[in-house]
């Protein structure tokens, strides 16, 4: 089924009921909103001969624009390529150019010189809107089966080169339908905020809304502010959002110095990183029992595992350190092993790597067949990340493959050193990463951002560590930064922190 019948159905459902709105200011009705993107549809055919199966990309900033176009490119069974808005012209065009895309939407359509881009692709403004639809055509979305390519989303690329994940119809179908069941029931009053990045996981969470008939909200600002976010909320209301714990540690900060408790904030969505304890404790102090955790990945999109915000909330469970530190159970569309090297599963609370098998899986890697057998094994996603079950079937991860520190002959997961670090009060931020070392193969190398300048040093953190955590996991260096590099989705470049390490004079900024 083409998910573009969601927006149908609501349209002939719900008619009159308030869609999308550009801050507290309506645009659309759900009529008006199918209206258009049915609209946009028709100028995709017949004056860019866009047809089923053709790909469309879109670098914007968040709008009602991208909602529209992106039900447009289904509406004819086209497929959207969403991409990363803060990519360099360069990155961005090597994604359409790997994608094919005939088109490429853009802020005022003036990004690219000619030459950046494939020769039959074309670049266009997004806020063209074509007025009016020829009666009796294309009144229904294109027919497509669930197997059909949708939604083809590139890596974040922290560490190598992008890879397009291939989403068909299906998949998102099944990634939507486990949002009711295991994150958040949706209801008609509820208001979607997109603060996030639409082409990425903030995006992928408009089916849902759209099937239910909810509000779909883009800041003024078209991306976070947490205080533009908090006046959103106590306006409209019931306002539903998915927030990197990058996001929610600035929430909370500004929550605190304005007196702001969470009125009218429904579900803060988090996923996409490690929230440590220390960041979770205080966000449960400041907005109450409003916290969902998701883990996913673009394989297998939102959608390997949830943790409820009873859970979350419920601080007086004998087991709730373990339980806040875990990303939940699986999703009902999933199942989850834990693997050894060989493949084989792992008992409960053996680390390994973590494998997905469900209908939220992607179908493969575009155009990249030998990625997409190493990934996809049998019918398992193999996640490269690792991490373990316990006997309640509560998954903890510990890290990604890739960055496990072997030292000694040991291996240190750099997330339980940083959750240790994280819970001295003068430590804002840090990120733990391996360093080649003659001695000992790798050292842990810590980096830390203070509450204060010179509020730390490393025998103060060597102290605190030790009475905590095994003296052979401390860090042997600490270097004291003033903000760590992130992606536009708040994940920590650790690529850029290790090419730091072998070249001092990059551009990460320390003290």
């Amino acid at each position: 089924m083409n998910v573009a019948h969601w927006l149908l159905d609501a349209a002939q459902r719900w008619p009159q009921r308030p869609a999308l709105f550009e801050g507290r200011r309506q645009v659309a009705d759900y009529q008006s909103f199918a209206a258009r993107a049915r609209a946009r549809a028709l100028h995709l055919r017949h004056d860019h001969s866009i047809a089923a199966g053709d790909r469309v990309a879109l670098l914007l900033k968040n709008s009602c624009d991208y909602l529209e176009l992106l039900y447009a490119i289904w509406w004819i069974g086209a497929v959207a390529v969403p991409v990363n808005s803060k990519l360099h012209p360069r990155e961005a065009a090597w994604i359409v150019g790997n994608a094919g895309a005939r088109l490429i939407f853009t802020d005022g359509g003036r990004t690219f010189e000619r030459q950046d881009l494939p020769a039959d692709c074309r670049e266009l403004p997004a806020e063209v809107m074509p007025v009016g639809a020829p009666d009796g055509e294309l009144l229904e979305p294109w027919p497509c089966a669930d197997g059909e390519l949708a939604w083809l989303f590139y890596t974040s690329g922290t560490t190598g080169r992008s890879k397009g994940v291939m989403l068909s119809h299906g998949n998102l179908t099944a990634m939507s339908l486990c949002y009711p069941l295991d994150v958040d029931p949706v209801q008609a009053g509820d208001a979607l905020v997109y603060a996030a990045p639409m082409s990425h996981g903030a995006g992928l969470y408009n089916f849902i809304h759209v099937r239910c008939g909810a509000r779909h909200v883009v800041p003024e600002s078209r991306g976070f502010d947490a205080a533009e976010l908090f006046g959103l909320a106590q306006a409209l209301g019931q306002v539903s959002l998915f927030a990197a714990p990058t996001m929610v540690k600035r929430m909370v900060e500004q929550a605190r110095r304005q007196g702001y408790d969470g009125t009218g904030i429904k579900t803060i969505v988090y996923g996409g990183a490690p929230m440590y304890l220390a960041d979770l404790t205080q966000a449960l102090e400041t907005f109450g029992p409003r916290l969902v955790q998701i883990y996913g990945q673009g394989e297998c999109p939102m959608s390997i595992s949830a943790l409820s915000r009873e859970l979350i909330a419920h601080r007086q469970h004998p087991h709730w350190p373990a339980i806040a530190a875990s990303v939940g159970r699986p999703h009902a569309g999933v199942e989850v092993r834990i693997l050894d090297a060989q493949g084989q599963p792992l008992p409960a609370g053996e680390p390994g790597e973590i494998a997905v098998r469900g209908a939220p899986v992607m179908h493969g890697y575009w155009d990249n067949p030998s990625a997409t057998q190493a990934t996809l094994v049998d019918g398992w996603l193999h996640t490269g990340d690792i991490g373990f079950l316990d006997s309640r079937g509560f998954l903890t991860l510990t890290d990604r493959s890739k960055d496990v520190i072997i030292s000694a002959g040991s291996n240190i997961y750099p997330r339980e050193v940083e959750e240790v670090l994280m819970q001295h009060p003068e430590v804002f931020e840090v990120c733990v990463v391996g360093e080649a070392d003659a001695e000992w193969g790798e050292s842990v190398v810590a980096f830390v951002v203070p509450r204060s300048p010179d509020s730390l040093d490393p025998q103060v953190l060597n102290q605190w560590f030790v009475t905590r955590m095994a003296s052979f996991k401390k860090p042997r260096k600490y270097l004291f930064c003033t903000e760590l590099p992130k992606n536009s989705y708040g994940k920590i470049l650790k690529t850029r922190l290790r090419q730091w390490l072998q070249d001092p004079t990059g551009s990460v900024a320390y003290r």
